[in-house]
């Protein structure tokens, strides 16, 4: 009987900066923490045993302690962020039988996992890999595949020397030989790939091909594509609105939204599609607040807030604006670990950790990162990403 996942939720999420405070999975949409909905989608698919590998604060078990989920879940330390295989090691003395692992963000991972299931049935294949096409296989873990049969794996081949183009998704079915491979492999960051690449080798593996891949969150614009899933799957074009709102005269809702508990909606503000405001999120008098997500205590005034990210704790000033296309219309690209990225997004404003204070009349130009803790000081013009804890001023740009 295959109902036992493991859930990984350890990594640094260091792509997700400046977001990354915590696991990025802990980030929330619609009053609940994204990992809260992969956990709920494993349940519906019939998976009644979780283990969840988390980091050494267990910022996971914390945030869980407010939820009955309605499965059994146990959690792993995993001190520090080694990888895949050393995330299962810590939790093999849990694992019995055949067993998934995903990743804590796959929030439509149920959706696939009967699939899987029955291609294993079928085939009586130990390992099951979900499958994608791509084209940029060198980006990823690639299958070297013979019809449905998988006869190996390469992380991030070199471009123009791929086996194919079907990638990893992120969702493994996989037997307890998995252990081991991975204990023959030599110890470095890709050490999982390396042992499932002997498995699938050594051993029966299929593929299970699908047309819409489950969602994977590796920067923090992919957000947006999760909030607009998760309404769309449980708001239609309503708009939820929590305990104890205010909404003042003359402003309009325009769904679908979510509005937490304790929310103020200030006089002539407009709140609009896909606009996510977690519990406690004041909109001040004459804003406009449109598909951008606001995690808890986030307090702006006057101005234009249009597709961005604001962190927990954040102060925007009167009269901040969020550019968020560019002149000519075109991709917008950012500043990811020092290396300029394709958003794929036309449109993208700003994206700001947690605590920061921004002064009045600020402007921020498309796909700029702001750190948490930060103080933006009135008047500026921000075009380039600002690190966590600095001041930023006119005169700093």
């Amino acid at each position: 009987m295959k109902n036992q996942a493991v859930i990984l939720a350890a990594g640094e999420s260091s792509r997700f900066w400046p977001l990354n405070q915590k696991h990025k999975s802990l980030i929330k949409i619609m009053g609940r923490p994204l990992i809260y909905y992969t956990v709920e989608s494993l349940k519906r698919a019939g998976i009644k045993d979780v283990i969840i590998v988390q980091g050494a604060e267990k910022d996971i078990e914390k945030e869980f302690k407010n939820y009955d989920l309605g499965v059994s879940i146990k959690y792993v330390i995993q001190p520090e962020p080694k990888g895949m295989g050393d995330a299962l090691i810590k939790a093999q003395s849990l694992i019995s039988g055949p067993f998934f692992v995903l990743h804590a963000h796959k929030i439509n991972s149920g959706d696939y996992l009967q699939l899987m299931i029955e291609k294993s049935r079928e085939s009586k294949a130990e390992f099951i890999l979900l499958g994608a096409k791509t084209n940029q296989p060198w980006l990823y873990g690639v299958l070297r595949p013979e019809g449905e049969r998988i006869k190996g794996l390469i992380e991030k081949p070199e471009r123009g020397m791929e086996p194919s183009d079907i990638k990893v998704t992120g969702i493994y079915l996989l037997s307890q030989k998995i252990f081991e491979y991975y204990k023959k492999a030599p110890e470095h960051q890709y050490a999982f790939e390396e042992a499932l690449d002997l498995c699938v080798k050594e051993n029966e593996a299929r593929v299970v091909m699908v047309e819409k891949e489950p969602f994977t969150y590796k920067y923090p614009w992919h957000l947006f594509e999760a909030t607009k899933f998760l309404m769309d799957k449980y708001l239609g074009n309503r708009t939820h609105i929590g305990k104890n709102v205010k909404i003042y005269e003359g402003a309009v809702i325009k769904g679908p939204c979510y509005i937490g508990d304790n929310c103020i909606i200030g006089n002539n503000s407009l709140v609009r599609e896909y606009a996510n405001l977690e519990d406690n999120v004041l909109i001040g008098a004459l804003a406009e607040v449109a598909r951008s997500i606001f995690q808890e205590d986030v307090r702006c005034h006057s101005g234009f807030l249009g597709d961005s990210i604001f962190g927990k704790g954040c102060r925007l000033g009167a009269g901040n604006i969020t550019a968020n296309v560019r002149i000519d219309r075109g991709e917008i690209k950012s500043i990811v670990k020092g290396e300029k990225t394709s958003t794929g997004l036309n449109s993208l404003g700003c994206v700001i950790g947690e605590n920061t204070k921004t002064g009045v009349h600020c402007s921020f130009m498309p796909g700029v990162f702001i750190g948490s803790n930060c103080q933006i000081e009135p008047g500026a013009v921000v075009y380039k990403n600002i690190e966590d804890n600095t001041t930023f001023s006119i005169e700093k740009k």
